[in-house]
């Protein structure tokens, strides 16, 4: 062989591997005692499977396997013949001996092995001395490829307090070496980031969730960085990151609570039915459904005031159900009552999913007019009285204040200015002339009562 030209080289693993041997040769042959696991393949023929290592940086061809003959009497009378893929260029033999070189840097994951045929001739009779033999050599995988995470970065959602040991999702890393061969493929998963909340499976990259009491209003999202490391985290190994971005999802297991314990109100009693009185706010530490609320009313009260819940802003609103009167009531004491309307039943052994407030409503006076405490009043008096004759007496009262004077009027049609008049302070009514029954027989006279 010539191996004059110095080649620098980077090599994989080989193994030589026979094929489809045509003739067999039953006498046993010794082999060269420099090799190991020697075996008779092929009548004649006699090859080893010997491995060359990659990332070994040679300056000449490197040796790979021998092809032997049995008829080889070492006296150079054979020639050795390699034929197929990579014969001459990527593979060379040594024509005197059959020694196989590899001249080239191999990638298994480009080409796993190469067919290649063998033949022995007599160089006297340029006959064959063997038939023609095929044989592969197989690519060996070394560690030459860092892990990947394809699907990074990931997202994952769990719920809030979780109980210890739920799986929040999986992390897969793929690597590009033979995993058939050695631990250049097999991955071993670590946590980097996100301990003491979270741990992963060294084996499968299944995230696990550690800690059982994670509150979603404490921290609602974790940053978990998990690595994974070829030949089984060994020394030397390739490795790889990724992010795992974790969510807590809300539960329900935060009650409403009020702002505040106690609301000042007012009300006319002018108000119409269905006005707005006021508003109640109850707060919960919960998100979407889980922070949906009712609002009732208790007591006696919820008769004259009624209470709506806006889903929007989550306040409750107080309505008036009944018309107030300021002079019969002047204050409401009301219960105002909030409950989640989505509850967990597993938390309701720890507290009541519900609040109340009280809520005080004050009555506001309206400047009513004095009332007359009849609508109508019927006098007579007779036809033949003098002018001052007393007829009758009217009496009104202020409904805001008792003791508010009145002042009295008749509010009079053209004749009647003529005929009676009406003490302002008492309401006294009196004749200014003597009357005619025959002329009229019935005068309407119209009496108004005004606060002083």
């Amino acid at each position: 062989m010539n191996c004059s030209a110095l080649l620098s080289l980077v090599l994989m693993l080989v193994q030589l591997w026979p094929c489809s041997p045509s003739t067999q040769n039953n006498s046993p042959q010794n082999t060269d005692q420099s090799f190991t696991a020697v075996r008779r393949v092929k009548r004649g023929w006699v090859w080893e499977p010997l491995f060359a290592t990659e990332e070994q940086t040679s300056m000449v061809p490197v040796y790979v396997g021998q092809l032997k003959s049995d008829l080889d009497k070492q006296d150079g009378n054979l020639k050795y013949i390699l034929t197929g893929e990579g014969a001459g260029s990527v593979f060379i033999i040594d024509e005197n001996n059959g020694k196989i070189y590899v001249t080239q840097k191999l990638d298994r994951e480009k080409k796993p092995f190469y067919t290649l045929r063998a033949q022995a001739i007599n160089r006297s009779t340029q006959l064959p001395v063997e038939p023609e033999s095929e044989f592969i050599i197989k690519v060996r995988d070394v560690n030459d490829h860092e892990p990947q995470f394809l699907d990074g970065p990931y997202v994952a959602t769990v719920p809030e307090m979780s109980p210890e040991g739920t799986s929040v999702t999986q992390v897969t890393a793929t690597d590009g070496d033979d995993p058939s061969y050695g631990n250049s493929a097999r991955l071993l998963y670590s946590l980097i980031q996100g301990q003491p909340y979270f741990s992963v499976e060294p084996k499968t990259g299944r995230v696990i969730r550690m800690a059982s009491q994670m509150d979603r209003e404490t921290k609602d999202q974790y940053l978990v960085i998990i690595q994974a490391k070829d030949m089984v985290g060994q020394a030397g190994a390739f490795s790889a990151t990724a992010t795992v971005t974790i969510n807590l999802s809300d539960i329900n297991d935060n009650p409403p609570k009020f702002q505040q314990r106690l609301y000042y109100m007012n009300v006319s009693e002018e108000a119409p039915v269905g006005t707005t009185v006021g508003k109640v706010f109850a707060e919960d530490s919960d998100i979407g459904d889980n922070a949906a609320m009712n609002y009732f009313i208790e007591g006696d009260s919820s008769d004259v005031f009624d209470i709506i819940t806006n889903n929007e802003t989550q306040e409750g609103i107080i309505l008036l159900k009944k018309r107030v009167d300021y002079e019969s009531k002047r204050r409401y004491s009301i219960q105002a009552k909030v409950v989640n309307r989505y509850i967990d039943d597993r938390f309701l052994k720890e507290e009541p999913f519900e609040d109340k407030t009280l809520v005080k409503i004050n009555v506001e006076d309206a400047d009513e007019p004095p009332v007359f405490t009849l609508e109508n009043y019927v006098m007579e008096v007779a036809e033949a009285a003098v002018s001052g004759s007393l007829v009758g007496v009217v009496t009104a009262r202020d409904p805001d204040n008792a003791d508010c004077p009145v002042r009295y009027s008749i509010v009079h049609g053209t004749h009647l200015k003529r005929l009676f008049s009406i003490n302002e302070h008492n309401g006294t009514i009196i004749t200014t002339k003597p009357l005619d029954r025959e002329i009229a027989s019935w005068h309407n006279i119209t009496v108004t009562a005004t606060e002083t």
